[in-house]
């Protein structure tokens, strides 16, 4: 029996999901998607802030009161996100949630000036308390908040990659929206993968060829609003409370989505310069940025041969 391409498509995590994976028995891999969209779905429940009952939206009501005793897979994770804070210097924070709730990018509604000043000291990423010992989460402040949206989906399509591994399966791709990882190449030739362009919704602003790679896209067209010409996004800067706004895309490349969607969200809140300053400082980490000129700028060790 000769081998195939197998692919599928789901909307879950508010976003579509896509798997293709080329196998020669036809079982294996439906049960593989099977499999990837079962998980995708156990980590949305896990870790959702918009469902009441997950794990989640448990900790953003308890975890002020006393030290909250977690799952494992989600203590890993927080623990993980406050690496990237320390790294950034708190540009990434998942406690951005404690002004970010307050955005409601359906109806266009923003956090008024007071709503602003009453909740920006929650955001800071070292109001979390986590005990090893214990994997225990508790929060020094009253009010904070956290959303693990800018890491969440990365760790879905790492732990999807996971198990078609597991599978004994050696050629994937699965996507979250704009997070993708890539496992071997497509048959001796690359993967080819765009990367939207920020303001022509159907268009790509470049092809890349990929293989055995990780992708993460953060851009400020996936949740956003134009209010009085001002474009409010879902990308939040931890020291206003309000969209970042020096960059429209941001794309890294690296070894795994956790770490590709952590840094795209920690670059876009950066900006250009400080952004590829952190990215040249980083092993096998590389990054294409689109400023708000609609520039493109590439990282080093993309950059053509001179």
């Amino acid at each position: 029996m000769s081998a195939e391409w197998f692919k599928a498509d789901r909307a879950i995590m508010g976003t579509s999901i896509h798997v293709e994976l080329w196998h020669s028995d036809k079982t294996t891999a439906e049960n593989a998607i099977k499999h990837v969209f079962t998980e995708m779905r156990r980590i949305d429940a896990l870790m959702s802030p918009f469902k009441k009952e997950s794990e989640l939206s448990l900790i953003n009501h308890q975890a002020t009161k006393q030290p909250l005793k977690i799952s494992n897979e989600l203590f890993n994770l927080i623990q993980q996100a406050l690496k990237f804070s320390e790294l950034s210097n708190g540009a990434f924070d998942i406690t951005f949630a404690s002004v970010g709730r307050l955005y409601d990018y359906r109806k266009k509604i923003t956090p008024t000036a007071k709503e602003l000043s009453e909740n920006l000291n929650k955001i800071n990423y070292k109001n979390i308390r986590l005990n090893k010992k214990n994997k225990t989460i508790f929060f020094t402040r009253a009010g904070t908040r956290i959303d693990l949206g800018g890491i969440a989906k990365g760790h879905a399509v790492d732990s999807a990659i996971r198990i078609v591994q597991q599978l004994g399966i050696k050629q994937a791709m699965i996507s979250a929206g704009g997070d993708t990882r890539i496992m071997g190449d497509k048959n001796g030739r690359p993967w080819y993968v765009g990367i939207r362009h920020p303001r022509k919704k159907n268009a790509s602003a470049v092809i890349l060829p990929l293989s055995q790679t990780a992708i993460s896209t953060s851009g400020d067209y996936e949740r956003f609003f134009i209010k009085n010409n001002v474009r409010h996004h879902h990308i939040i800067k931890p020291g206003t409370g309000d969209s970042a706004r020096e960059l429209r895309s941001v794309s890294i490349l690296g070894p795994n989505s956790t770490t590709t969607d952590a840094l795209s969200t920690t670059v876009f809140i950066l900006g250009l310069e400080a952004g590829m300053k952190l990215v040249a400082s980083l092993t096998d980490i590389e990054a294409i940025i689109i400023d708000n000129n609609g520039q493109m700028h590439y990282s080093t060790g993309l950059q053509p041969a001179k």
